[in-house]
């Protein structure tokens, strides 16, 4: 007896087999339940999730010769003669094979005759979208009005394509992926079916390779069990697959969490041993990053659809949010680099060395070769900073003495070219006192503190509602809050108190603010310094001339400093 494979023996034959897509069904047993039938229907999805299945359940419920139901009887004639394949009145057509419109014609030259064997005639049109525009043109008017005994079902995975005359004239359902977890319950229940084992991990990744066909799920079955030898192991659908694991996955994400290069490195290494797809190693990535996301947002959200979600909590706990987005945008860009590589794997480390060393909290290798010792053998010297309080500068020090002491601030014209620093430190003549720090104070000193990234766009578009002991407390414009994140607070408490050289701690509550803040600033003085600028432009004599001459005028917007022109 020949061997009949999974995707066409578990061939649902009723609605009630049917995996998923509850949203359709209940539509169709409805209008069969209570006779409210159309004559022309519309199936579209991506491949193998179930349109041309439904078509033919659709076409046994029409014909069954028990009467119209949503529960075909499977035993009458009709009904048997239709799972076999050899109904004479349910004509299946490849539109992809007959795309002429001769063909068209020729289906449409027995529309008139009655039903040889069953209650309707049924046209089942797969893959519709191939016809031409003069098949659909021949189609239309029996699309519109056909006989009473003449049912149209179509198939399509490109609904675009169809014209919008023929999308008017049918009930149009629209099929979904299906779920990894769908896909692991539906394929645990026929490998039980079939007595055969299965490792759970390995049903997750051919749930995952399937991206939502369950034919290409229940055909990676057909060949899982071929290439483990009657029993699906995890580690034989992997190397089938040529994917990795997905906990491999969570480790380099554990990894890049601890900002380890080296171990990272080593985990791409062990991958590339099983002659992986990188670009689904990429995607696989992405996706995980996309579930840490929503966890960070919103915890409820997170479902088991991978059977992982209690690690994708864990995992999303150890991460900011601004580094999530940081690696999902810098993941994407890399799709493209991987796409036109020649050395794939090179690519992918460049990929997530990306992602680390351009993360805010990346720090690097301590240790440097000593550029005095010998190149060969020369020994290896930790290379550390300075804390500020050993800082040889004298001026530094002077700064950071000040921030303890109450001293007279001297006012600072914003418009007048920076002083001479150390290390990038403000003036001393610019820090403050704490305990008499207002915010007018605060907007000089700002432009100092060592922060950047959603941190620094927040900080600087708040106002210093006042300071209790060590605690700052800020306003953020209430405009600018879709930006604001709790997690943000411990980075910005760091630069603060790194700046005065003390343990602070900053608030930052979401108000109304009736005060210049550190942006709005920063935007004022470069509008009054383009002015003046373009006073000073206007003013030479040369310009002047110009303009008189050709009757010109003057592109204000054009004006920029010299060291912005190639920007």
């Amino acid at each position: 007896m020949s061997y009949q494979v999974l995707a066409r023996k578990w061939r649902p034959t009723n609605f009630s087999k049917v995996a998923g897509q509850t949203h359709v069904l209940r539509s169709l047993e409805n209008a069969l339940n209570n006779e409210r039938l159309h004559h022309a229907y519309l199936f579209t999805g991506t491949r193998g999730v179930g349109k041309t299945t439904l078509a033919r359940i659709l076409a046994k419920c029409l014909n069954c010769e028990k009467g119209i139901s949503s529960i075909p009887c499977e035993e009458c004639g009709s009904c048997i003669e239709i799972n076999e394949g050899r109904f004479i009145d349910l004509i299946e057509v490849d539109a992809a094979s007959r795309t002429k419109v001769e063909d068209t014609r020729e289906l449409l030259e027995n529309v008139q005759y009655t039903p040889g064997r069953g209650r309707f005639k049924v046209y089942l049109i797969d893959e519709v979208h191939m016809l031409s525009n003069h098949s659909f043109n021949a189609l239309l008017k029996t699309l519109e009005e056909p006989p009473s005994h003449v049912k149209f079902l179509f198939a399509t995975t490109d609904p675009k394509r169809l014209p919008v005359t023929v999308l008017s004239r049918c009930l149009q359902f629209n099929l979904k992926n299906l779920s990894p977890k769908l896909i692991v319950e539906h394929l645990t229940l026929v490998l039980g079916a079939e007595k055969t084992e299965f490792d759970e991990d390995a049903l997750w990744q051919i749930a995952a390779a399937a991206a939502g066909s369950m034919r290409d799920a229940l055909t990676l079955v057909d060949q899982a069990i071929s290439f483990c030898q009657g029993r699906i192991k995890a580690d034989g659908v992997v190397e089938m697959l040529g994917v990795p694991e997905q906990q491999q996955v969570f480790s380099l994400l554990e990894g890049i969490a601890k900002k380890d290069a080296g171990e990272v490195i080593k985990l791409v290494n062990s991958i590339s041993e099983q002659a992986p797809d990188f670009v689904h190693t990429l995607d696989s990535l992405l996706s995980v990053l996309h579930r840490l996301a929503i966890a960070q947002v919103f915890p409820g959200a997170t479902d088991n659809s991978y059977g992982d979600k209690e690690q994708v909590q864990k995992l999303a706990l150890k991460f900011t949010g601004e580094d999530i987005q940081l690696y999902y945008q810098l993941g994407i860009k890399g799709r493209d680099d991987l796409r036109y590589a020649g050395d794939i794997k090179s690519t992918f480390e460049m990929i997530l060395l990306r992602m680390l060393v351009f993360s805010p909290g990346y720090v690097g290798p301590t240790k440097k070769t000593n550029p005095d010792a010998d190149v060969a053998g020369g020994p290896e010297v930790e290379i550390k900073k300075k804390p500020p309080e050993q800082a040889s500068d004298t001026g530094l020090n002077t700064v950071r003495e000040d921030l303890e002491q109450q001293i007279e601030v001297l006012p600072i014209n914003p418009l007048r070219e920076p002083d001479l620093r150390v290390d990038g430190a403000p003036p001393a003549n610019s820090v403050e006192n704490l305990k008499v720090l207002t915010h007018e104070n605060w907007l000089e000193l700002y432009s100092h503190v060592g922060i950047d990234g959603i941190a620094a766009n927040v900080l600087g578009n708040s106002v210093l509602n006042k300071v209790e002991s060590n605690t700052l407390y800020f306003v953020l414009d209430e405009k600018q809050s879709s930006v604001f994140n709790e997690e943000l607070l411990p980075k910005i408490s760091t630069a603060v108190s790194d700046f005065f050289n003390k343990e602070l701690k900053v608030l930052i509550d979401i108000g109304e603010i009736t005060k210049e803040t550190p942006a709005k600033l920063g935007q004022r003085l470069k509008q009054e310094g383009h002015r003046e600028m373009v006073s000073e432009f206007e003013k030479d004599k040369n310009v002047q001339q110009l303009l008189k001459h050709f009757s010109g005028t003057l592109a204000e917007e054009t004006i920029v400093p010299t060291n912005e022109q190639d920007n």
